[in-house]
């Protein structure tokens, strides 16, 4: 079974001759571009409510897309068949594996104007979430992952064990929360941890990348390697955040989202 860590900052208004210049006016709703989110493995779409919130009182239409965990390939289909269907602009953001899916996804989906990275994989062709995650030393993954759960199309599934859940993956989110979150995580197949990218759209498309210094999933270093890579247009790490940075840090993230929608 081929297990794997996961694996930072780079951190007009013309008035008419003769005419005072007056305020632009806020754009609307029809003006901005949809926001679809991406949860990845271990997670589920409840994972982006704060910053659903805080995106919706912005006036941000927001889709946090269901993401089945089972391959690259199919899920960044069922991500750009989503997005294909708002037939508006998208920025278009991942989370974790997440950031692999949308890595696909947008090649596919001419509407997305932007990706945003969330504590997330951006791979490059030909490399996965397994391999990206072992680049750089850091991860205390592997261990904290229960039993492979054998599949009848022989695939396995993987879960982190519950009660290593909330530190591995949620240390700074109330304990409550993480316990929760523990219980109600959604496994994701070893193959999709492996299965290569084929198109990573962050070579054609503006991305923008936010991470947590304390990530134990996919560790710093590893971030600020693809972000640097990708020419990220703004990098922002969280001190001391977890791999969940958009449930312990919505506005953070929020605020980074809002500025790749208002970039464009």
């Amino acid at each position: 079974m081929k297990l794997f860590g996961w694996v930072t900052s780079a951190i007009m208004m013309v008035a008419p001759i003769g005419l005072a210049a007056q305020a632009a006016p806020a754009a609307t709703n029809g003006d901005r571009p949809a926001i679809v989110l991406v949860h990845g493995a271990f997670a589920e779409s409840g994972s982006w409510n704060g910053v659903i919130e805080r995106l919706r009182a912005d006036g941000y239409t927001v889709v946090a897309a269901p993401n089945p965990l089972r391959s690259v390939r199919s899920d960044a289909a069922s991500v750009a068949g989503l997005v294909k269907s708002l037939a508006k602009p998208v920025i278009l953001v991942g989370h974790s594996y997440g950031g692999a899916v949308i890595t696909d996804a947008a090649s596919q989906a001419p509407n997305v104007k932007a990706l945003v990275y969330v504590a997330a994989f951006a791979p490059d062709v030909g490399e996965n979430s397994a391999g990206l995650s072992g680049k750089f030393p850091g991860s205390t993954l592997g261990p904290t992952l229960a039993p492979p759960v054998l599949l009848a199309d022989g695939n396995k599934d993987l879960y982190i064990q519950t009660d290593k859940f909330p530190q591995q993956f949620a240390a700074d989110v109330p304990a409550r929360e993480a316990a929760l979150m523990a219980a109600t995580q959604r496994p994701i197949t070893e193959a999709a941890l492996n299965e290569a990218t084929v198109a990573p759209a962050w070579k054609s498309l503006p991305s923008w990348f936010i991470y947590g210094s304390a990530d134990r999933n996919i560790p710093a270093t590893v971030h600020a390697f693809m972000a640097q890579r990708a020419g990220s247009k703004k990098t922002v790490v969280t001190p001391g955040a977890s791999h969940v940075v958009m449930i312990s840090h919505p506005k953070e993230v929020a605020d980074m989202i809002e500025s790749a929608a208002t970039s464009q």
